[in-house]
């Protein structure tokens, strides 16, 4: 897979999922940003997907 039909779906996934995410915006008022985007990093499986695609940029390097 090239390097930019990973980024292109890096950005559907965000853009369709991540944008106005309820989850982030309510762990970020009750709790604090850093706590959110550990959720959506550890937790979330749309942040499991986007951490896949990461990974697949890295290894063509």
């Amino acid at each position: 897979m090239k390097r930019t039909e990973i980024f292109r779906e890096i950005d559907e996934l965000i853009t369709s999922y991540c944008e106005g995410c309820f989850l982030h915006l309510h762990f970020k008022k009750e709790f604090s940003k850093s706590y959110a985007h550990r959720f959506c990093i550890n937790q979330c499986t749309v942040g499991q997907k986007l951490q896949e695609k990461g990974n697949c940029l890295m290894k063509q390097k």
